[in-house]
């Protein structure tokens, strides 16, 4: 279904993004993981087209999406939804307008300058948020709800889309734990009931273990890992994250092989 290959992005000498290929037969959960500069968002937007490919192809249903122009490539947005760690809502505007945003580009300037919606998308993105358990929320301006609410809101902007693919970028990084915890879920529900691929970009390693069914690390710009969750071990997060010389031997030997809580303790303390 989904094949990426060779793809690169160059800035300037640096590759942000280096010859990275993977293939996803199924519309399954894939976590991106790896520290911050490593590539994984600059991956999600060259995908969602919203930053160019120095070059390689991603191939969706046989189709290079990075070839695509105009139309087209505004269609392949639709079908390939976007959700960002600082929810890009429109904070003045209520939440049901902002979900109906989701279809901004399929409307005619007119009719979105004063607002104007059919019935049916209404009903849908009412039908969306009731979904996502947020419908009380629909008349309130964006700004008044808290950071999991505002997510839940952006994710049902993608799902008014109708996309087949939805990508996340730290989509719970700025949240509370029990928030977090909200936001992933929804994300897996949509994955298993809808039969939607998710590709997200994640900050910890307990967080992919418990919600991914497949695992890429990357780090430099390149992959240094593909596997499952279970496959995520002591050497692979070092491979990941990389080796910090002044980390403690007696906790590389002891407290990271026997309790992966020290993993994403260890990951975390490299990422900082």
């Amino acid at each position: 279904m989904l094949e990426v290959k060779n793809v690169t992005r160059l800035f300037g000498p640096k590759a942000a993004v280096d010859h990275i290929s993977f293939s996803v037969e199924t519309a399954g959960f894939v976590g991106i993981i790896g520290r911050s500069g490593a590539g994984k968002s600059t991956f999600l937007r060259m995908m969602n087209r919203l930053t160019e490919a120095s070059s390689g192809e991603i191939l969706f249903g046989g189709r290079d999406v990075l070839a695509l122009k105009g139309a087209q490539a505004r269609a392949w947005q639709s079908d390939c939804a976007m959700i960002f760690q600082q929810f890009n809502l429109v904070p003045r505007m209520d939440v049901a307008s902002n979900v109906l945003h989701g279809i901004l580009n399929r409307r005619s300037t007119l009719t979105t300058m004063f607002n104007l919606w059919p019935r049916a998308d209404i009903l849908k993105a009412l039908e969306i948020l009731d979904r996502l358990g947020i419908a009380e929320q629909a008349p309130k301006r964006a700004e008044a709800l808290s950071g999991g609410q505002q997510q839940r809101v952006a994710i049902a902007r993608a799902l008014m889309q109708d996309p087949r693919v939805i990508l996340a970028d730290e989509p719970i990084a700025s949240l509370d734990p029990m928030n977090a915890q909200v936001v992933m879920d929804t994300l897996k529900r949509i994955n298993v009931e809808d039969g939607r691929m998710v590709i997200a970009n994640l900050h910890t390693l307990d967080t992919a273990r418990r919600y991914c069914d497949r695992v890429i690390g990357m780090r430099d710009g390149r992959i240094v890992f593909d596997g499952t969750p279970e496959q995520l071990s002591t050497q692979v997060a070092r491979d990941i994250y990389g080796a910090d010389a002044s980390f403690n031997e007696a906790a590389t030997s002891t407290a990271i092989p026997t309790d992966r809580r020290a993993d994403d303790a260890y990951a975390e303390s490299l990422m900082a």
